[in-house]
């Protein structure tokens, strides 16, 4: 006699994303895996005594997100110090304000950060004034403390004069923007490491962190995420939480170049860990980002002389040079160690898949690509030919229309950025990520089926597998997670209407309810 089931989700208009798409009605879990998938009569005879029922009410299931470039205690941060994700200027320094008054009433909730007022996400590119935020105007935000705002894409920070004051000796001067010699209080690149150094919380505030973006994710529908971690105590608060039984979702640890000794010391190898963490890439830098015009072009920005002395005489500025690249890529492929590189600009894009040809065989190592958001025919064709993963952030899109940053930053070139349609007709390996620009599937896939150029622009169904299978298939994981099948983990998300069906407002669907491992982790019905 077959044993009952732990859990059935039934009355679902359930997705698996193989391929071909298989639709039916209800799915039986066991153990965490996946026992039978099919019309609700049958699945039925595996409901016993102590079965979790969910009727899901014509809901639709599918297999939950893997968000392949994530940020997790960066999410948290954003949770619990000011959102700087707002319409306008005017309401991110309200916002900095309001944190900086529940400092001085002592209803700080023990951060870490005591004396510092600060703030995570803010994008000028979508504001009127179209500026970064300046030492000045955070200045009128307190002056008797330090005031951090940081640029959503992290690679970009605003600061008053007391934070200033207190970094500045720790920061490049050529990464430090100046007006008449002044500090402007914008900072880049390397001058923003010294923010971080400043600011790290210590582990118990980092599992604070962890835990309430953990939660966050689960609501929005993430069943997995590939956390890139730098001087961090994130690790260790994975491990710890998973120890605990504790972690809400499945976690897979991309360690950046500067952990590679200590990786290679302690026998870390890609793949090894439990069931919910496990160690994945050596992460690097290549270039910079288009909002700081720091990502590194074979063309010279379009906006190059809207600053004075712009990075890389207008063509931007390496952050990794290629020769380091090389060394650093040779030394994680002889380890067997995944890597990985954010490069943004095609000149980033071109030096990542170089140090990548010399590799045995980098399709089989699964090596990564973060961002690729400016990539030629040529760079396309090599990802193909070569296996090398499409690690992307379709949310990224938000910048590719008329008068947006892209179009600010490159020009004609904006039609030419993140070619989702044309990587995929070439065989490429796509995995969708957030890089908590913000955290949101649902927003991402939404802005890949209505991006605004074709060789942009992918179906719900191509979309959603980009965000579930090609984001298990860059962890090496397909076998496990990314399709609703039998023997596969029970990591789902039931959306409370059909993508397919509203696939001009998908952003706007609510997810309803999100499983890992047979466990309920959210519901929101």
């Amino acid at each position: 006699m077959t044993a009952p089931a732990d859990l059935v989700l039934t009355n679902a208009e359930v997705h698996s994303l193989t391929d071909p798409d298989s639709v039916s009605e209800a799915v039986a879990v066991r153990d965490g895996r996946i026992v039978r998938v099919g019309d609700a009569y049958e699945v039925d005879f595996l409901v016993g005594v102590e079965t979790e029922v969910v009727d899901l009410d014509g809901r639709v299931l599918l297999p939950g997100f893997v968000d392949a470039h994530t940020h997790l205690p960066m999410t948290g941060r954003s949770l619990v110090n000011a959102d700087l994700s707002v319409a306008d200027r005017g309401a991110a320094l309200d916002a900095l304000r309001e944190r900086a008054a529940e400092l001085r009433r002592g209803d700080d909730d023990g951060s870490g950060d005591d004396d510092w007022v600060l703030g995570f996400g803010y994008d000028e590119s979508t504001w009127r004034e179209r500026e970064y935020l300046t030492r000045d105007e955070l200045d009128g935000v307190a002056d008797d403390r330090p005031v951090v705002a940081v640029r959503e894409d992290m690679h970009t920070a605003s600061l008053n004069s007391v934070a200033l004051e207190r970094l500045l000796d720790e920061m490049p001067e050529a990464d430090v923007q100046r007006e008449g010699g002044r500090p402007t209080g914008v900072v880049v690149e390397e001058a923003v490491d010294a923010v971080w150094a400043a600011i790290e919380p210590d582990p118990e505030r980092t599992s604070e962190l962890v835990r309430a973006a953990a939660a966050r994710a689960n609501e929005l529908g993430v069943t997995a995420v590939h956390d890139m971690v730098r001087n961090s105590h994130a690790p260790r608060v994975y491990r710890d939480l998973d120890t605990a039984g504790e972690l809400p979702l499945r976690v897979r640890i991309n360690y950046w170049t500067d952990h590679l000794d200590a990786v290679l010391e302690t026998g870390l190898r890609t793949n090894a860990g439990s069931d919910r963490v496990r160690t994945g890439a050596i992460k690097s830098f290549t270039d910079g980002s288009f909002g700081g015009r720091t990502a590194k072009l074979s063309e010279p920005y379009a906006d190059a002389d809207a600053v004075d002395d712009p990075p890389g005489d207008g063509y931007g500025q390496w952050v990794v040079d290629p020769d380091e690249l090389d060394e650093l890529v040779a030394r994680a492929d002889d380890a067997g160690l995944q890597f990985t590189a954010h490069a943004i600009g095609d000149e980033a894009v071109d030096a990542t898949l170089d140090a990548y040809a010399d590799c045995a065989d980098p399709g089989d190592s699964r090596h990564r690509v973060e961002h690729v958001e400016l990539a030629s025919d040529e760079a396309i064709a090599r990802f193909a030919e070569t296996g090398v993963v499409a690690s992307v952030q379709p949310n990224f899109l938000k910048w590719a229309g008329e008068g947006g940053l892209y179009e600010d930053r490159l020009g004609d070139r904006r039609t030419e950025t993140n070619r989702y349609r044309d990587l995929l007709d070439a065989g490429v390996h796509l995995a969708f990520g957030s890089d908590c620009m913000p955290l949101d599937p649902l927003l991402g896939v939404h802005h890949a089926v209505n991006a605004p150029a074709e060789g942009q622009r992918l179906t719900v169904t191509e979309a959603l597998r980009a965000y579930t299978l090609g984001g298990s298939y860059a962890g090496f994981d397909e076998d496990r997670t990314g399709t609703i099948e039998v023997g596969k983990c029970a990591d789902l998300v039931a959306l409370e209407r059909s993508p397919w069906a509203h696939e001009e407002s998908i952003r706007d669907i609510d997810v309803a309810t999100t499983v890992v491992g047979g466990d309920v982790v959210y519901d929101g019905r």
